[in-house]
């Protein structure tokens, strides 16, 4: 058995990825804080079966290198003639981590026995080597919280400059870093790459009973990270070691049986909305150990989860009246295998696998016409392969990093299986069904492959990094309309009463249609094809860990980043992305340190910008001549190749006068994509796209208190520039508002002031030449915009030691200003972005977080964990009054004055009475775009208001968890149970959300008050847990 691992080992790793780290420790006098030089250190793991020893330099440092990220570490020094014996307290090492343990030894001399036992070798907990800002949970911690559904990403609110978001469609991410667009936090497995790389966000939602640590590196963090300005999420996962273990789970959540009472939808663990009859049920298993003592090692993890929950499908014209029940269900699967070749080399792989299905079953929260033929599966599938390989010379280290990953999203699978839609129209034409399909496509994969090669020279009080790394993904997308066609129909009395009596129920299908039916309208995607491109990105980096004094470390680094989607639609990208980075560390004494640091961070571009520059996009004649006009007038460079930012991208054909069932196909059709007027298409930037960056800088302090109580305080400023945003390049001219006496313009005076005018809303006028296949706005996406935020983040935790109870407190001051929100963020007025600085949507000026266990007796114990946040800024728009219409002169639009039979009036001289036009509207600019209910851009506000001028209320949270032991010989029983919200508090922010779903849009000034509560965060929860540790 041996031999046949040490075979399939010895074929696997031919290429590898890191899961190791360098340890240094540092021994000092405990009476003059003087380094200790030449003395040995043992370095211990009877988990691992491994042993090493290394000598102090001059300034008392001894360096261990290329260590596994696994638990079970402790340093020993024996006594000598000088110095007493020490040993450290146990500690782990998580991925990516280059950790400094400090041990103040004892003189060897006649002191009191009572002063001996203050222990020579506490583990000091503060940074020490550099000025990474960056907040971890281990283990123990993680399984001590109240975490709904075993869902890591709420274990990331607890952590200090990290809030819950608002995204901008249900699944978004929803974790910010530094208030930044959750879309650009990167996610990381053992520090491989872990994200979707279309918008963001986890590929393989790793489960808690495979992560062994959770980091979050927030500010200053080292050069070996890149792409990303934001901030970076890390888990380190568990692996086995020489003693079997593991655990098995059951988890249920009841529901609405027990649960609060809202007025409002839920969320299930993907940010979609559920009401009634929601249920959660989870199981697990998670074990590992040896395979061959202190050699090879194994831990394998399963976590299924399936969520029931009920829509009500009401159609009283056909008779239906049905709860129609949905399931969503998760599968993760994940597993390690670790092999120590000798003690200069070893291998590790790992593997995970993500099965989700999200069911939208039909019917609605409070009742709907989609029927199940027309209910869809949201699939979000991932694969992820990583191998890791680790060797140790005598001055050097070399780590070669690989990964595979397939990530599919199928956002709408059907049901019912292909096929048409169709949407019921009664005699009244009142819609009373829709059956047969969803109507759309969007099918994304990703395959991607990840590659780095890592070194590390020590030389003397240098360690020497470098590094090159390289991660290319290939992106398909077929995406649009229905490609068996989308049918509306209108039912006669005796057809409606035909269809009703077939019983048929929510059972609906299009075949239950009679086939006479009158067709009102037929639309069918003519562009049934997948389309993409491949994502390449190459990095390299350079870093110099530099241990100056005993005191001083100083880091300097050097990364540099290309990213080939930069190019857009030009035939150069962005070179020219070097990233400095400078990182200091003084220790002021044996238990405080003074940190500070610069660097420059790059972000990768996100693939939808991309997608959808191609999706949108069309290849028409008329289409290429608009694009050319631009060009003409300077709007778009001289030297913009019309073919290179233009592409036949997705469009709707459309076909009267057919029988049911059986409309034209898209090939048929073909000849309308050049000649159908679009609201709105899109090109790709001639100018490429410039990588967003953000300056970081930050200072901080970091106090040990005791061997329990850590005090550290930090504050941070970034500056981003190049973020994503819109631009229309035929976008009215500008249209200011007065607040003191408001106007609007109407749209037809909109149009007429474009770059190029639109006509009759439906076509241009070019070179004499009237064009129907143009668009009202163009839009392009560009890099230019900025952000400034502001923080000071104070924290204080203690470990539970001797006392029977440990906590962290966390309160971050913070402000985020920016002029763009989002990569679909458009100004709100002809492109006047310097309009647009304002509070972003996730600034939370106020961020209080506590965790606070209390172990009342043995086996016991009692968590409650706080979250109390300022209020999310809303936008305040227009409500829709009475608006005096002006003319292109700015004067206001008159008409006669009708009586209320429409009879002319006139005054007694027979002239016409004339009156101010007036129009109900929130479009007050007329450009066609406004807020309404739902977040879908920056669009009109209310005269006067700028951007998130106003905040909604406070929110706070308080969530409990309780937990008792039962010692099973050497196994444990874990009885457990947690409440979420336990206060049921109506939170109408701080909580993760959709913007098309929040209370960010609110009609009014900020003066008026008013408020309209759309949505709200979920009530009290309730969640019972068995789990069986053996």
């Amino acid at each position: 058995m041996k031999i046949q691992l040490t075979l399939l080992l010895s074929f696997i790793t031919t290429a590898g990825l890191l899961a190791q780290a360098d340890l240094n420790v540092n021994l000092i006098n405990y009476l003059t804080d003087a380094p200790v030089a030449g003395m040995e250190v043992r370095l211990l793991n009877e988990s691992r079966g491994l042993e090493r020893s290394a000598t102090t330099n001059d300034q008392g440092v001894a360096t261990f290198k290329g260590l596994p990220e696994v638990t079970g570490y402790q340093v020993f020094t024996d006594e000598t003639e000088a110095f007493l014996s020490g040993e450290s307290d146990p500690f782990s090492i998580r991925s990516n981590q280059n950790p400094t343990i400090t041990l103040a030894l004892f003189e060897n001399r006649q002191i009191a026995l009572d002063a001996v036992e203050v222990s020579a070798a506490s583990t000091t907990q503060i940074n020490s080597t550099d000025a990474e800002v960056s907040f971890e949970l281990k283990q123990r911690e993680i399984e001590e919280l109240p975490i709904e559904g075993r869902d890591i990403t709420r274990v990331l609110f607890r952590l200090p400059n990290v809030s819950q978001a608002t995204g901008f469609y249900p699944e978004a991410p929803n974790v910010a870093i530094n208030g930044a667009n959750p879309l650009f936090t990167s996610y990381l497995i053992d520090g491989m790459d872990n994200n979707e790389r279309f918008l963001g966000g986890q590929k393989f939602a790793i489960p808690v009973g495979f992560a062994r640590n959770i980091t979050v590196l927030t500010n200053n963090y080292s050069a070996e990270y890149g792409l990303t300005a934001n901030g970076i999420v890390n888990i380190t996962t568990r692996s086995g070691s020489n003693e079997f273990g593991g655990e098995a789970f059951l988890i249920t959540r009841p529901g609405p049986v027990i649960d609060g009472q809202s007025d409002f939808a839920q969320r299930d663990l993907s940010g979609n909305p559920v009401k009634d009859g929601f249920q959660r049920y989870q199981a697990g298993v998670g074990f590992g150990g040896a395979i061959v003592q202190d050699q090879t090692f194994y831990y394998l993890n399963v976590e299924h989860t399936t969520d029931l929950k009920d829509n009500l499908l009401n159609s009283d014209a056909l008779g239906v009246n049905e709860t129609v029940r949905g399931e969503n269900n998760f599968t993760y699967i994940s597993g390690k295998l670790d092999h120590n070749w000798s003690p200069n080399f070893t291998s590790s792989l790992r593997a995970n696998v993500g099965l989700v299905n999200i069911e939208r079953q039909g019917g609605g929260l409070d009742g709907g016409v989609t029927f199940p033929s027309a209910g869809s599966v949201q699939d979000r599938n991932s694969i992820l392969l990583a191998l890791k390989n680790n060797y140790i010379g005598n001055n050097f280290s070399a780590q070669t990093n690989v990964q595979y990953s397939r990530f599919r999203w199928n956002y709408g699978r059907a049901l019912n299986g292909p096929g048409p839609q169709v949407t019921i129209f009664n005699p009244n034409d009142i819609t009373i069904g829709v059956i047969g399909h969803p109507g759309f496509v969007f099918d994304e994969t990703e395959n991607t492959v990840q590659f780095q090669q890592k070194f590390n020279y020590y030389a003397g009080n240098h360690t020497l990094k470098a590094g090159l790394a390289v991660i290319s993904a290939d992106h398909q997308l077929f995406g649009g309309g229905n490609v068996d066609g989308n049918y509306t129909v209108r039912l006669t009395q005796d057809q409606l009463d035909q269809v009703r009596g077939l019983g048929r129920g929510s059972a609906l299908n299009v075949n239950d249609i009679p086939g006479e039916v009158e067709v009102l309208g037929y639309a069918v995607e003519l562009r049934p094809t997948s389309f993409g491109a491949r994502q390449t990105i190459y990095s390299a980096y350079l870093e110099d860990e530099w241990r100056a004094t005993s005191r001083l470390t100083a880091t300097l680094g050097l990364r540099y980043d290309y990213d080939n989607l930069s190019a857009g639609g030009s035939d150069e990208g962005d070179y020219n992305n070097i990233a400095p980075r400078l990182n200091l560390n003084y220790k002021l004494g044996r238990r405080s340190s003074l940190r500070g640091g610069y660097g420059i961070f790059y972000e990768k571009i996100p693939y939808a910008i991309y997608s959808d520059a191609l999706q949108q996009n069309s290849t028409s004649t008329d289409y290429r001549k608009q694009i050319q006009y631009f060009v003409d007038q300077g709007i778009l460079p001289a030297d913009t190749d019309v073919s290179a930012v233009t592409f036949e991208g997705n469009l709707s054909g459309f076909a009267s006068n057919v029988g049911y069932l059986q409309g034209p196909s898209a090939e048929s059709l073909q000849e309308q994509r050049e000649g159908v007027f679009s609201n709105e298409r899109r090109i790709l930037n001639p100018n490429g796209y410039d990588n967003p960056y953000t300056h970081q800088m930050a200072l901080g302090y970091q106090l040990q208190m005791n061997n329990n109580s850590l005090f550290f305080v930090d504050l941070v400023h970034n500056r981003s520039f190049n973020l994503l945003r819109l631009r229309n390049l035929n976008a009215a001219a500008p249209y200011k508002v007065d607040p003191d006496n408001p106007q609007v313009r109407t749209i037809a005076e909109a149009d007429a002031s474009r770059p190029l005018p639109i006509i009759d809303g439906n076509s241009a006028v070019i070179n004499g030449e009237t064009l129907t296949g143009v668009a009202r706005s163009v839009v392009m996406s560009e890099t230019a915009g900025e952000s400034r935020y502001y923080a000071a983040s104070f924290n204080f935790q203690k470990a539970r030691g001797e006392d029977d109870y440990s906590f962290r407190l966390n309160y971050t001051l913070s402000y985020l200003e920016n002029n763009t929100e989002d990569i679909n963020f458009r100004a709100m007025d002809a492109n006047d972005f310097e309009a647009e600085w304002g509070p972003s949507i996730n600034d939370r000026r106020h961020i209080i977080n506590t965790i606070f266990t209390y172990y009342p007796v043995e086996n016991l114990s009692l968590t409650v964990a706080g979250l109390i946040q300022s209020g999310q800024p809303i936008n305040r728009t227009p409500l829709p009054v009475g608006y005096v219409v002006v003319d292109e002169n700015g004067n206001p639009v008159q008409q006669q004055l009708t009586a209320p039979d429409g009879t002319p009036a006139f005054d007694q001289n027979g002239d016409p009475i004339l009156v101010d036009v007036t129009a109900s509207t929130t479009d007050l600019n007329g450009d066609g775009a406004s807020f309404g209910d739902a977040y879908v851009g920056n669009s009109d506000r209310f005269p006067g208001e700028s951007r998130n001028s106003d905040r909604l209320p406070w929110s706070n949270t308080f969530d409990v968890g309780l937990q008792y032991d039962f010692q099973l010989g050497s196994n444990e029983l874990q009885l457990r149970a947690d409440v979420f919200n336990v206060f049921n508090t109506q939170n109408l922010s701080g909580y993760s959300n959709n913007a098309t779903q929040s209370n960010q849009i609110q009609p009014g000034s900020a003066a008026s008050g008013r408020l309209i509560r759309r949505n709200a965060s979920a009530p009290r929860q309730f969640q019972f847990t068995l789990r069986y540790l053996f």
